[in-house]
């Protein structure tokens, strides 16, 4: 009788477990299942190069079917819960029924979502970048306040439509600003009454200084870079409350603005706190450096969902939640499930972080490989090729070129993406969309 295997999440960990497990185990030896609430895997990485129109929305996802070795099967499904006694993973299929998957070994692997704080308005009006919907959604927020400044004769509304403000300055803040800015500098001359008005970019972070995942000369490098562009850095300051039109900083200023973009950390799937599993003060599973779960045999979890020790701290602290370390977790993660079913050896997972990129649009960007520091146009570079190196794929890194290439040749694409995914009635007229409403995260778009 073959084994059954589960693996819960398609991230970057969950999908090279799934490959890792089918190389590993022998032919028919086990049934692997992949558990997804989509059918393919986001590049979170490259999400800032869809939102600023430098790639194709398509292009920065990995259809898993195509990417899956032919002896794991993908479940298109949402988990929605675990009894561990009884060994099952229970989980809401696409077509709303639910279904109870037994497993011998289970690989967690659900990944995070957006952390948020009790500030006022925050969930109402801000918009994240962790998904590819909450991308397409900023970038048309880009294009529709510029639009609505262009149109309307109202000083104050055009100031607010003009005006951005970014929250959090680690990875994900300071490339989703770079690239936005970036992006509609370079449209801004479709606009001549929003050109002549100007634009204000404001970033925001709690703490001293951006980027504390990288070497504090870097991180200068990058806050004059962009304080060079005109983008004000609020360092040592909070977010205190959201509404349509204004955000309120913690030095008292009431800032006029139709779009705040929260990057400010991320906290594992709400739903890894209903599987039974013990957990970490960070919500994170508790994990040893087998990643074999805390009083659990048969089930492992990794990435953004477990609390990982650090090799690089000597396990005081969790591993860093990125693409590398998932990878490599999912790794380790495999072969010590197929071990625990007779094949192989346990491995400890031993992986120490080999440098980090960060693009910052207009070719440049900083980055540190193997102890060594680069920055501007090498580091750009450097952060490129390392994205084509590591995304799936051989079709799908000819597309990233193609992209690539195509815009720096022709520039950005300047439509609008609102409408698609919102058919019309049949046989009706299509509704046009207030301006209002989709710059405050009211449309179905966001």
């Amino acid at each position: 009788m073959a084994w059954n295997v589960v693996i819960a999440g398609g991230g970057f960990g969950g999908l090279h477990a799934a490959k890792h497990l089918a190389r590993a185990l022998p032919h028919h030896s086990a049934r692997i299942t992949l558990v997804n609430d989509t059918n393919f895997l986001t590049y979170t990485p490259l999400l800032p190069g869809a939102a600023a129109g430098t790639l194709e929305p398509r292009h920065v996802v990995v259809p898993l079917r195509e990417s899956l070795p032919d002896a794991v099967d993908l479940l298109l499904a949402t988990v929605t819960g675990a009894d561990p006694d009884a060994k099952t993973v229970t989980v809401q299929t696409v077509g709303g029924g639910e279904k109870h998957l037994r497993y011998d070994q289970l690989i967690v692997s659900l990944g995070s979502v957006s952390r948020t704080l009790p500030i006022p308005g925050l969930a109402e009006h801000a918009v994240g970048l962790k998904s590819l919907p909450e991308a397409i959604a900023l970038r048309n927020r880009v294009l529709r306040n510029l639009e609505l400044a262009e149109s309307t004769e109202d000083p104050v509304e055009r100031r607010a439509a003009l005006t951005f403000v970014f929250v959090g300055a680690g990875y994900a803040g300071l490339e989703g600003l770079a690239e936005l800015q970036d992006f509609a500098s370079d449209v801004l001359d479709l606009y001549p009454r929003a050109r002549v008005h100007g634009m204000r970019w404001i970033l925001v972070e709690a703490r001293d200084r951006v980027m504390p995942e990288v070497s504090p000369s870097l991180a200068d490098f990058a806050a004059r870079e962009l304080t060079a562009r005109g983008i004000e850095l609020r360092t040592s300051t909070t977010l205190d409350e959201v509404t349509a039109v204004t955000a309120r900083l913690s030095d008292g200023e009431v800032v006029p603005t139709r779009t705040v973009v929260w990057t400010a950390g991320v906290k594992p799937h709400p739903v890894v706190a209903k599987l039974g599993l013990p957990l970490a003060e960070n919500g994170r599973i508790v994990v040893d450096s087998r990643l074999a779960v805390q009083g659990r045999p048969g089930v492992w979890a990794l990435g953004d969902a477990a609390n990982v020790p650090d090799p690089a701290a000597k396990g005081q602290r969790p591993a860093p939640p990125t693409a590398q370390h998932a990878i490599r977790q999912g790794k380790v993660a495999a072969l010590n499930a197929a071990a625990a079913l007779g094949t192989g050896r346990e491995r400890r997972f031993t992986y120490k972080t080999r440098g980090v990129v960060v693009d910052m649009g207009q070719r440049k960007a900083v980055a540190e490989t193997m102890g060594l520091k680069w920055r501007g146009a090498p580091a750009w570079f450097i952060a490129r090729s390392y994205h084509l190196a590591m995304m799936p794929g051989l079709g799908r890194r000819f597309r990233l070129l193609a992209d690539w290439n195509v815009g720096l040749l022709f520039g950005r694409d300047t439509a609008e993406l609102g409408q698609l995914g919102h058919v019309p009635r049949l046989g009706g007229e299509h509704t046009s969309v207030p301006a209002d409403t989709s710059v405050t995260g009211k449309h179905a778009d966001e």
